[in-house]
């Protein structure tokens, strides 16, 4: 099996990631497009209860798997991947059998007395048998991540997508007749079908690239995999309380949103299209970007841990240190498009620009979100899950607490949801990174983050201007388009200009690297 660098296997994820997430933002749009506002807010509804339910069943273990089989295999220890791998099997599949019948059973209870709308039964049921799917996918998954191959993974998430979005618009189109509700459940089937043959395709390269034999003995090593249990639940349970804690909030936000919203004196049906467009349609526009941050969070996790178990502060500090500055050159360049184009971008893409305001609103405080996801992945790698865990719980408290407050207020509505998660948000990454610089030697190059902000106004603006005044009169995809490029060209030249990329990042980059590379300066 090919091991990949910390940068390859980086860019491989972010290739995947940037694929992933276009092909899942034309599934929002033919979603959108088939079931409106108010299918997307049944559609969203159900979806947080799907992760929580996952999040119970994987207990965290994708992490700790990686983390351990890094370890493992710094110290080529083969027996001990295999009794990772099942240890982590058995224990996913017996919670499998015990959550997704569970969640199928108060599926009823839920539509009825939970949510303030019961056309979420359909969708909540239909989504169900997604849960011991992704729960031993995310086994194979956190099993070559930990060899840090990150291909096999990259792959199936492509495969995934591709599916869905083939099946989506049969779905929702053959359910539609029935009631949004059904249609909204049809979207929920694509998503089924979707990860099943993400499953069997990480099951196929299991077996073709895995160095050891599964089934010989299963039973045998589940029996003396005690101490191997201990290690992966000394890290996923800290890794699972966090994200338990973050998918529970999830969980009650569009309880305590629509509840919040009837207080303020809006409408059950109402309440349910805005939450539509906050969720549906502004914060997934908002989180396209986080595919780079989440693929440096990804290779972090086993890449720290195979330094820290070689003794190498040194490099674990380097590699914070290039997964803050890759997560803040991207992200800023998002916070600019999205801050500026938020208008054109929706309507274009959904037909209509009524929850541009959330994204204006919310776009320049996104940059603490993709923050985050690198600085929680350095603390699960150094065994402060614990603390990441803390972290999450005061946020997500917090979160809660402040959508309540703001959103009865008649004044504020739905957007009183907006400001609540955005300082939800950026009270983790601050809590995340005063944990981590008490653990890592970490210097904070000032300067870089001045020239970032830099970059950011100057491209901002001129955008804005070449939007305004320069192609006024172009049709508006043409329009959008040409403002895009010139807006990202200008950030990319700043970016070489002011040196906010280095050299040997540039020229990993696929196709264009080595070209790009001889743009930059040499220091």
């Amino acid at each position: 099996m090919s091991k990949q660098t910390f940068l390859k296997g980086t860019l491989i994820l972010i290739l995947a990631g940037f694929i992933t997430r276009v092909l899942g933002f034309i599934n929002r749009i033919v979603v959108a497009r088939f079931i409106g506002e108010e299918g997307v807010g049944l559609y969203n509804m159900a979806v947080p209860t799907l992760v929580l339910a996952i999040t119970i069943t994987q207990l965290g273990l994708p992490v700790a798997i990686s983390k351990l089989v890094a370890e493992a295999e710094a110290k080529g220890d083969s027996r001990k991947v295999k009794k990772i791998l099942v240890v982590s099997l058995s224990v996913t599949g017996t919670l499998s059998i015990i959550f997704t019948p569970t969640m199928m059973l108060l599926a009823p209870f839920l539509s009825e007395h939970v949510f303030t709308d019961q056309r979420t039964y359909w969708p909540l049921l239909a989504i169900a048998p997604v849960v011991p799917i992704v729960a031993i996918s995310s086994v194979i998954r956190g099993y070559f991540q930990g060899r840090q191959n990150m291909r096999p993974a990259a792959i199936s998430q492509v495969l995934e997508q591709v599916v869905r979005i083939s099946l989506v618009a049969i779905c929702t189109s053959a359910f539609l007749p029935y009631g949004i509700e059904f249609a909204a459940a049809g979207a929920m089937i694509s998503a089924v079908v979707g990860e099943l043959v993400s499953l069997i395709y990480l099951a196929a390269m299991f077996k073709v690239k895995k160095k050891i034999r599964i089934r010989r003995k299963f039973f045998k090593s589940v029996k003396n995999g005690k101490e191997t249990f201990n290690q992966l639940m000394g890290i996923a349970l800290p890794t699972t309380g966090s994200r338990f804690i973050g998918s529970l909030s999830w969980f009650f936000e569009p309880i305590v949103v629509a509840n919040s919203l009837a207080i303020a004196g809006v409408a059950t049906a109402v309440a349910t299209k805005q939450y539509g467009g906050l969720t549906g349609y502004a914060i997934p526009l908002l989180m396209l970007p986080s595919f780079i941050t989440y693929s440096l969070s990804t290779s972090l996790v086993p890449a720290i841990s195979e330094a820290m178990a070689n003794n190498q502060l040194k490099l674990v500090e380097h590699r914070l240190q290039q997964a803050l500055r890759l997560s803040l050159v991207s992200g800023g360049l998002a916070c600019v498009v999205l801050y500026v184009f938020s208008e054109p971008l929706m309507s274009i893409m959904y037909g209509s620009s009524k929850s541009a305001i959330f994204v204006q609103v919310m776009a320049p405080f996104f940059i603490f979100h993709y923050f985050q996801g690198p600085l929680q992945a350095v603390l699960q790698a150094l065994d402060l899950a614990k603390a990441a865990m803390i972290n999450s719980l005061i946020g997500s408290a917090v979160k809660t607490a402040l959508i309540f407050v703001l959103a009865t207020r008649p004044s504020l509505g739905i957007m009183g949801a907006a400001l609540a998660i955005v300082i939800g948000i950026m009270l983790v990454t601050l809590l995340h990174f005063a944990t981590v610089i008490k653990v890592v030697p970490f210097t904070i190059h000032i300067r870089d983050y001045i020239k970032s902000g830099m970059t950011m106004v100057i491209a901002g603006v001129t955008g804005y201007l070449f939007y305004e005044n320069v192609v006024m009169e172009f049709p508006i995809i043409l329009r959008l388009i040409t403002s895009l490029t010139v807006t990202s060209l200008i950030y990319c030249f700043l970016l070489l200009v002011l040196k906010l990329v280095e050299k040997d990042e540039i020229q990993r980059i696929p196709f264009v690297g080595h070209f790009l590379a001889r743009l930059i300066p040499a220091k």
